[in-house]
Parts: C-alpha cells; structure tokens; sequence
C-alpha cells in the first residue's frame, strides 16, 4: 500500500508560494523596536511587527504574556507555557511529546468538547491551526523564538475572527533586541531525552534576519499504567524538529517588509508499538506594515500539512487501522487600513480570507491483517470576512465596536469506501453550502481612578466546521467516532464584566465574570457501544470568574491565574442525554501561580504551582478524570558573559496525571522529568 504523501510533495505548493508572493504581505508582531537613520536623514523604525492593538483592546479580558515567561517553563514546551493562562486548555492533558497531534486543540473558558480549536492562535498574524483538522502544531513552535503573547479571553471579530468563538492568542517572534546575534541551547534529561536549538540573528542593513533550528528527540515516558502494560506496551517515543528562516526589512521610513518560511516534522509512538503518528508542514508568509498617516497590514499565507496515524487494537495489539496520509493546503491573507480619523479615534477597517482544502485516506485491516475496507473522504471549506472596528477615546472613557460580516462555503465534500477486492461499497457526493454569518462586538473601558478601571464588554461570533469534523472519522481504540458532513457552524453569544486594580506599580489585580453560549456546539455524541458521531448539540452554556494577580517585591514576582468555570451542555432530540451534563474533557477549576526571582542580571529562579480540576473523559460522564496538581521549578545561572547554566524540573511530586479514561484503561502525563543544560546567547 502507498505511503503517505507528505506536505512537502504537494504539487500545488510552488504554485501557490508564487501566488502569496505576488499577492504581497504576511503577518507578524514582536520584539523590540530598533531605530536606524535613513540616507534621507528620516529616522527607520525596524519592529518586526504588526500594527499596534486598538486603545480599546483591554475592553476584553486580556493577559500578556512575557518573553521570560514563555522560555521559562519547565518542559521547555510552548503549550506549557501558555497553560499559566487559567482557562487555557487543550483537548486532552497531554503535552507534545505524547498526545496524538489531532487532538491539539486549543479552547479557552471550558467551552471544548471535542478536539478541534475553538480559540484563534496566531503568530506573527498568521493562523496557526492545521488547515483539515484545526488543531495546532505546538511542537513547531520553539518558545525561545516568542518576544511575547497576548491572550484574549471571549469572541473575536477583527481579522480572522471567524473562528475565534472562545478566544485569541497572539503569538509574537523574538529579534535581534531580544535574541542576540546568535543564540544556542542543549538539554537533556534523566531519560536521556535531547533538545537543541540555535537561532542566527544577523542585522541586515537597515533590517534583520532570524535563522532558526531546534530539534527534540526521545524515548520518552510511558504513558500505560505498570499494571497495564502488555508485551506491546511502549513508551511515548517522539523525534521532531523544526526549522525557519525570517526576514525583516524597512521599504521606506514608514513601511517595512516581513517574510517567514518555514518547516517541521513530528513523528510520535503512543501506547503499542506500531502506533505512529506523523504531522509535517510547510509554511511561507509575507506581510507589509504601513505606519504612515493611512497605516495598513497586508499579509498572505500558505500552508501545506500532513498527518498520519496508525491505530493499534487493545486487544489483538495488532493493527487494525492506517490512515496513511491527510494532505491539506491552507491559503489565506487579510488587508486592513487604519485611516486618519484623529487623535482620539482609531478606525479599522478590513477584508480577510482562509481557504482549506484536504482529504484523508485510510485502510481497515482484520485481526489476521488482511485489508477489509478503504476509505479517502474530503472537501473543501472556505471563509471571506469583511470588518469594521471603531474605538473612541474621551478622557477617561475608552469604547470600541465592530461588525463583522462572513461568506463562507462547504464545497466538494466526497466519501469513497471500498472493500479489501476493490469492490465499491460507499462513493457520496456531499451537496455544497454557502451561506453569511454576521457578528457583532463592542466594549467600554472607564478609569475611575488612577488606580481602578472597569471595563465590560459583549460579542458574537461564529466557526466554520473543520474537514476533520465534516468527514474524517477517528478512533481511539476501542471507540469509533463517525464524520457528519451535515454539521452547521457554531455561533457564539456572551457578554463579561470585569474591573482592573493598580494600586502601586507593584501590585495588578484583576477579576472578570462571563456568560458565554455556543449555539449548534459541535460535540461527539456517544450514539451506541464504542460508537460515537459528531454532531451539532443545542449549546455549550458556560458562565465563570477569572481572577489574575501580579505582584512585585524588588527582584521577586508572582503571577497568578484562576479561572472558574461552570460549562453545560444543552441538548435535545437525538442528543438529549447529554442535556445539563458537563462538556468532555472541561475543568470547572483551573489555576496557576508562579513564583519567580531575578536577584542578579541574567539569573532567574521560578517555581510554578498549577491545578486542574475534575473532569469526564467523555460526553455522558462516564469516565472521570481526577483533579491534579503539579509543581515545577526553573533555574538560569550566568557561568560567563553571554552563557549560563540551565536546571529544569518537571512534576516535581510526580504527580500521577490521568490523561485518558476509557472504561479504566488509562493514559498518564509527564511523570517527574528533571533537565540539565546551557544556554548560550551572543549580543
């Protein structure tokens, strides 16, 4: 049988590169500005990032991220980073080393239930999530890369809003202010696990490049319980790198130039021996940024993905499933202008495409390894925003509104399934929708007193179904969840209130409450004994406190985050049963707190205590997940100029981590991971 065709064989790739390219621009905000005279005598400001949040943007319930934050968490991983976010999760607890990639789905305040993102995460502008199964691929992301992000919690309508129905993190790559000229790191572990990386950061005339590599390679932990484990029970093996080049450059004194290609390759072993996974990318953006009197950003992006996964029987150890390759190109851009319209008074106005197109193959085999049935299923989706976003400034009173209007399009959806003779069991073609969405948001902030500000705001939204949800089933053996090419798109509702408190510049304190409702939530459905379907369920309804602290005391800092959540299905008809219970895989409590000193330049001590609450594994509470709490620990220590010594501490109290439920068969987090290495920076 014919391997899977990778991301890199797309025939359409070179075609569509050139097409980004003549089209103009790609995305991406960061690091710290740097200013060079221009032959003219005109003052260049290279940033290497996009245009400047709106004056109103902390309408919404945002959280920033620091660079020391994001490369200083104790896996080294960028999704454990983010989790210091409460309220940020994924589909499952497991990080990259051992969760299946589909099921890296990104949500914020507990509004999951199954594993395609329901949050918008991007970086440098660019959407990040996989063009067929909407999940993100956090192992090509290298943390040490980041100058920052930004987190929003709640609906999103400015650019690439669509999608946007639980939130927006924003991701910002580092440059030469924050990386250095050159900078390099190696790691290993009590396991024998590596990391490295290495990132070139040259000055290029009146801009910059940025060269960078990392690899992770292990034989990582096991996953099974030692009282399950068979003879084909294995560790969570895992081998990826990634690789990228960026390039930032002024065209004028008011405008500049940013261009970023890039690739990765993950491969993974989860549970038996035979069951591998692979996702591989290839991915190229360009983005011009205008700072003039009319300022613009115009970005393009293309993106060409794959993935394959093998599915091993628990109870033959043998395979029983191959879905051998998923081949996805993704195709987008926005263009947005911010005209003159005063000093007080920021208008936004915008237009924005993402175009996905993919399918995915698979073969069943019988317990004796013959063939018993293929299948190739796929389609295309596509989405065309229109926006308009206002803010007002008056004293101290902030508003902002917008509009956002969507045309999207479910087109070419096809299902082919033959028997192991060939013969055709199975061959639908799906009929084409096309419809609009619109969504509305808008959002007051008032400064009551130097120290006190309130703030609340309310928004709409929508997401398209992924091709993953529309017609590619899955299985997590032994359960089957069957595709649904019928599933209409989410919409979302929600309004919050919430009141920011800074009383020295030493002390932030924070509080926001939210109702949040997504109409036609997409959520797997149990339907029969291992058997599931994906349907459209009446609403995911979840209402919630968050609270953030920040506190400073000389060189010692403590940042912390709390979210609680109560998420509950609405549901009726066929779906009924599901009707007030709580969504799989969602938390009520969530909350983390790092405790971090700096007593020296370049040293760095922190410690992080994080809790995650009860939750189900599945749509019925059948099967619980037990509350857990982690502690880590991080320590940098300058050994000379420019290197120091890095110590890294994973689930300090070896926490047992339950990831996975089915039935008692369990699935475990990182267990206690103690790191060593240096890290070495040339400025």
């Amino acid at each position: 049988m014919p391997r899977c065709r990778t991301a890199f064989s797309h025939a359409r790739l070179p075609v569509l590169i050139f097409a980004v390219a003549l089209s103009g621009p790609l995305a991406s905000p960061a690091g710290a500005a740097d200013r060079l005279p221009a032959p003219d005598g005109a003052e260049i400001v290279i940033t290497g990032h996009g245009l400047a949040p709106p004056p109103a943007a902390p309408a919404y319930d945002t959280i920033t991220l620091r660079r020391e934050q994001l490369d200083s968490s104790a896996s080294g991983r960028i999704e454990d980073a983010l989790a210091s976010v409460a309220g940020f999760q994924q589909f499952r607890r497991s990080d990259s080393r051992s969760a299946n990639p589909s099921a890296q789905g990104v949500t914020l305040r507990a509004l999951g239930g199954n594993a395609t993102s329901r949050a918008l995460v991007l970086l440098d502008g660019v959407p990040l999530a996989d063009p067929f199964f909407g999940y993100i691929p956090f192992n090509a992301i290298d943390p040490a890369l980041l100058a920052g992000a930004r987190v929003t919690r709640g609906g999103g309508a400015g650019s690439f809003g669509a999608g946007a129905v639980a939130g927006t993190i924003e991701l910002t790559s580092a440059g030469p202010g924050e990386l250095g000229r050159a900078a390099a790191s190696a790691f290993i572990d009590d396991r024998g696990e590596t990391t490295a990386s290495a990132a070139l950061a040259p000055r290029l005339g009146a801009g910059f490049a940025v060269l960078s590599g990392r690899w992770d390679r292990g034989q990582g932990f096991w996953t099974t319980p030692a009282a399950q484990r068979v003879p084909a029970s294995v560790r969570a093996r895992y081998d990826s790198w990634t690789t990228g080049l960026r390039v930032v450059a002024p065209l004028d004194a008011a405008t500049e130039l940013q261009a970023r290609i890039a690739a990765f390759d993950d491969r993974r072993t989860l549970r038996f021996a035979g069951a591998d996974s692979s996702s591989s990318g290839l991915e190229a953006s360009l983005r011009v940024v205008g700072r003039g009197a009319w300022q613009f950003e115009a970005l393009g992006y293309v993106q060409a993905r794959d993935f394959t996964n093998v599915v091993i029987s628990s109870s033959t150890f043998r395979k029983a499933l191959d879905q051998y390759a998923t081949p996805s190109t993704g195709l987008g851009g926005k263009l947005e202008l911010r005209p003159p319209v005063g000093q007080d008074h920021v208008l936004r106005l915008g237009a924005d495409l993402r175009m996905a197109d993919g399918s995915a193959a698979e073969a069943s085999f019988n317990p004796a390894g013959a063939i018993t049935a293929l299948r190739r299923a796929g389609g295309r989706n596509s989405d065309l925003g229109l926006y308009a976003e206002d803010d007002w400034t008056f004293g101290p009173l902030r508003l902002t509104a917008g509009l956002r209007a969507d045309r999207w399009a479910v087109t070419g959806g096809t299902f082919r399934q033959t028997d192991g003779a060939g013969l055709v069991s199975d061959d639908l073609s799906y009929p084409d929708r096309r419809g609009w969405d619109v969504g509305l948001r808008g959002g007051a902030v008032l400064r009551v007193t130097r120290a006190l500000a309130m703030r609340g705001a309310a928004y709409s939204g929508s997401r398209l179904p992924t091709l993953n949800e529309l017609y590619r089933p899955f299985t997590v053996f032994p359960v089957r969840t069957l595709a649904n090419a019928a599933l209409a798109n989410e919409r979302l509702a929600g309004f919050e209130a919430g009141l920011d408190f800074t009383p020295a510049p030493e002390l932030s304190l924070s509080l926001t409450a939210f109702d949040n409702r997504v109409d036609h939530a997409i959520a797997n459905v149990t339907i029969g004994t291992n058997l599931r379907e994906r349907r459209n369920i009446d609403a995911i309804h979840a209402r919630g406190l968050e609270f953030g602290a920040q506190v400073r005391a000389g060189q010692a800092s403590l940042d912390t985050s709390l979210a609680l959540t109560d998420a509950r299905a609405r549901a009726s008809g066929a779906s009924a049963l599901l009707d007030g219970l709580r969504p799989a895989q969602t938390p009520e409590i969530a909350a983390s707190a790092t405790l971090s000193w700096n007593p020296r330049p370049g040293w760095r001590l922190a410690a992080t205590l994080r809790h995650t609450g009860a939750q189900f594994e599945d749509d019925l509470e059948t099967d619980e997940l037990p509350a857990a709490t982690t502690v880590s620990a991080y320590a940098s220590v300058p050994l000379r100029r420019g290197l120091a010594l890095v110590l890294r501490a994973e689930n300090l109290t070896n926490t047992g981590v339950i990831t996975r439920n089915q039935a008692g068969s369990l699935d475990l987090g990182a267990p206690r991971t103690l790191w060593a290495g240096l890290s070495a920076r040339l400025f």
